[in-house]
């Protein structure tokens, strides 16, 4: 990887069109253009959602976008949230170039996406995932371990063990996801196989995000061990917030959907006993509400500055026994 002050380039980078190998998670609801493009606009890239299943809500954020920045963003597909058979074309008419695909089979829509030019990333939670993922043929992946937020697989993987393992046995570039909140957690990540990283709950309780401020408050809040990791037993694995109407729900043997029935009450009604707040643990690491673009510049000026402090402090050195 290259550097200067103002660019990090790699194959992430190189692929997405981008200053900073730094994606926004898709967040439903939560990943529209009043974050997305501020991602985008501070070298990162936005990614605009679909798993709200709101598809002309998210053509007008689609729109938007291009009001509100002229750099590179990408769109999610949630497989398991859409089923608009069309979603494919859909995508390919706004004329985005980047997809990640994810909560599905990667064979579904990775061939015709990429027969239309896009570059398609697949997210996965296990090396049997990747695997998959890259016999359908996908540019990169994005590891998700179990330590971020919302929906996982209930065998979680940790970041520490699940990177290294898909990143010795594949090729591809890999976004890493889960646990990434500022420069020593990328460049840790990076150590351990990726190339880039991507924020979720980092990025719900950026300025520019659009949820209430009550639950960028109590992320600023929250310790920890201030998450739940819901069905851990059975389907999906939900890892959210602990408040007081999602703390019962963790002794619960299998929680439902319809936990997630007032979501919106929460996102933007600021009500945090209306449903489950969907957040990683990185929650414990996040101090304050800051805008999106200081984040990645701290991010990018971290990760530099820990690299550089491990290469002084453990150079390099190849001892040659004189004969």
């Amino acid at each position: 990887m290259s550097e200067t002050t103002d660019r990090l380039t790699n194959r992430v980078t190189e692929l997405l069109g981008v200053r900073f190998p730094i994606v926004q998670a898709p967040m439903g609801w939560i990943a529209r253009s009043q974050l997305a493009s501020a991602v985008s606009n501070a070298g990162g890239l936005g990614i605009i959602e679909t798993s709200s299943g709101e598809l002309d809500n998210v053509r007008a954020e689609i729109t938007r976008m291009r009001d509100l920045t002229d750099r590179p963003f990408g769109v999610n597909i949630a497989q398991a949230f859409v089923t608009e058979p069309g979603i494919v074309d859909f995508v390919v008419d706004q004329g985005v170039r980047f997809v990640t695909t994810s909560a599905g089979d990667p064979n579904r829509y990775t061939t015709q996406l990429k027969d239309a030019g896009l570059t398609v990333f697949h997210v996965v939670p296990t090396l049997r995932g990747a695997l998959k993922a890259i016999d359908a043929g996908v540019d990169g992946l994005v590891v998700e371990g179990g330590e971020g937020g919302g929906f996982k697989n209930p065998r979680d993987v940790a970041s520490m063990v699940l990177l290294p393992l898909v990143a010795q046995a594949v090729d591809v570039p890999i976004i890493a996801a889960g646990g990434i909140v500022d420069g020593p957690s990328m460049a840790a990540a990076f150590a351990l196989g990726a190339e880039g990283v991507q924020l979720g709950t980092r990025m719900v309780s950026a300025a520019e995000s659009p949820v209430h401020p009550n639950w960028k408050q109590a992320i600023v809040d929250a310790a920890e061990t201030d998450t739940v990791f819901l069905n851990r037993h059975s389907r999906p694995g939900l890892r959210a917030l602990r408040t007081d109407f999602s703390e019962p729900l963790e002794r619960q043997e299998h929680v439902g959907l319809d936990v997630l029935g007032r979501v919106l009450d929460l996102y933007f009604g600021g009500d945090m006993n209306a449903s489950i707040a969907l957040s990683g643990q990185v929650a414990g690491r996040i101090d304050e509400v800051q805008p999106v673009a200081e984040i990645i510049d701290e991010l990018v000026a971290g990760f530099l500055t820990t690299v550089r402090g491990l290469a002084a402090r453990y150079p390099a050195t190849l001892e040659t026994e004189t004969p």
